[in-house]
């Protein structure tokens, strides 16, 4: 078994190969971290791992007195993630390349990276400044009918888009170009729709291109279909959800 160790960047979102990650950077791990990247002299070899927080394991207060104002946020690499860091992050993430990092005159970053290749993540150190990972790489099979199911997806994403948007009221480009790679639309529609994290973590973590998009030609036709009924249904802002400070 082959491993690398990079840095770890939790996050509470998800991140696939291929899509583009912007960051701001303000906790001064985080800033630690970018920091020893811009020291690389080799710009293709400032990477960092990203790891979706498990549900609730993010507790670390985000500013001195909040939400107990009797006491000061946990301070370290390890910081919000418990006594064994491993067990607050989904064991599939996702290597990035950090194409530009910007420090700003605070002292913290601007970065913007893209997602590259999955990983499963096998330990973590606390030892120092930041958190690192040993992670094993995770190669993507295209499974069976891997084309076939993608037609189907992006007719079926078209149709979810076109949907959404008139559920917001908001007007849709018709003449964007889609991919016709089965593994790059898997990931662009599991990045794109409208889907909470266990559902995109799911998607991330599936065996192969072909299981990744039967799921989600299922997800968009049952998406579309509750969109479809959105008039019938009481005023509420469906589209509304928590804010993270991560």
């Amino acid at each position: 078994m082959t491993t690398v160790r990079l840095p770890l960047f939790p996050l509470n979102s998800v991140l696939f190969p291929g899509l583009v990650l912007p960051l701001n950077v303000f906790e001064e791990r985080y800033r630690a971290m970018m920091r020893d990247l811009l020291k690389s002299p080799d710009e293709d070899q400032r990477q960092f791992a990203v790891v979706a927080i498990r549900d609730g394991s993010e507790v670390a207060p985000s500013a001195p007195g909040l939400p107990d104002q009797t006491t000061r946020p946990e301070q370290g690499p390890a910081a919000g993630f418990g006594d064994d860091p491993l067990r607050a992050f989904h064991a599939v993430g996702c290597v990035a390349d950090a194409a530009t990092i910007r420090e700003r005159e605070d002292g913290g970053f601007e970065v913007l990276a893209t997602g590259t290749t999955r990983m499963r993540l096998r330990s973590v150190d606390a030892s120092g400044a930041y958190l690192t990972a040993e992670l094993e790489p995770l190669p993507e099979e295209p499974g069976d009918e891997a084309g076939a199911l993608a037609e189907g997806v992006l007719r079926a994403f078209r149709s979810y888009q076109k949907r959404l948007a008139g559920a917001r009221e908001r007007s849709l480009s018709t003449g964007t170009e889609l991919p016709d790679d089965p593994s790059v639309v898997s990931y662009l529609v599991a990045a794109a729709a409208v889907l909470d994290t266990p559902t995109k973590q799911r998607l991330l973590e599936a065996a192969d291109t072909a299981s990744r998009l039967r799921d989600e030609l299922t997800l968009l036709r049952s998406e579309t279909a509750i969109i479809r009924n959105l008039p019938s249904l009481p005023a509420t802002d469906l589209t509304r959800g928590a804010t993270s400070l991560n």
